[in-house]
């Protein structure tokens, strides 16, 4: 599995097919509009993910690719990949402020990966950690002003238990929104030295056994 973060919650995935030998699928979650500052790469994808109608999260027309649109809840299984999508809500109001987002699981290669959207709920319901089931590799926003904040997203992931947590949704070079950096996220987590990757290539061998391990990626 390739994992690749474009900024805020546009993620790029590549999972090998089933049907080839040398063929991958390629899901991409969330794209922005670039009126938010960030310039979006060209992405072509299978299939995609929108967890929220919001203009830095549903940009359908940046990708190319003849793909499968997936926003709503519910259960779908798309060439060999299993995917599930959660209610959940955008801040701490059940959505009156922000609405509702989809939480996505995808399942492929026996790894599973999750997408926490633009989470804000301080935790998550016990009937949402029953339909997420076992993470393997968790996404979640850390920006502290319309998601979760560095504290509440380690509340989160201490509920999940995920072997590989990526943060998401932060402040980055060129983003116009006031967002907090990664810097609080990494202290609360005790990885205040981790080095950015450009990327995250993993197999099911690869993910680590015993405490859960930060992965800073850098678009």
């Amino acid at each position: 599995m390739n994992i690749i973060w474009h900024g805020q919650s546009f993620f790029e995935i590549a999972v090998k097919s089933q049907e080839s030998d040398s063929g991958s699928i390629r899901i991409a979650i969330d794209p922005y509009n670039e009126e938010i500052g960030l310039r979006i790469p060209k992405v072509e994808a299978n299939i995609l993910l929108v967890s929220h109608q919001h203009n830095d999260s549903s940009n359908a027309k940046a990708l190319t690719g003849n793909y499968f649109l997936i926003d709503n809840p519910g259960e779908y299984e798309i060439k060999d990949v299993f995917i599930k999508g959660i209610r959940a809500f955008h801040d701490q109001v059940e959505g009156k402020e922000r609405g509702e987002v989809i939480l996505y699981k995808i399942e492929a290669e026996k790894m599973r990966f999750c997408h926490l959207s633009n989470l804000g709920q301080k935790e998550l319901s016990s009937e949402q950690l029953e339909q997420l089931g076992e993470v393997d590799i968790l996404a979640i926003p850390i920006d502290g002003k319309v998601c979760l904040d560095a504290k509440g997203a380690a509340a989160v992931i201490s509920q999940i238990e995920p072997r590989i947590v990526i943060p998401m949704h932060f402040k980055i070079p060129g983003l116009k929104n006031d967002f907090d950096d990664a810097r609080n996220f990494l202290k609360v987590m005790g990885k205040e030295d981790l080095q950015p990757q450009p990327k995250l290539k993993i197999t099911l061998k690869d993910l680590p056994k015993e405490e859960t391990e930060v992965m800073l990626l850098t678009p």
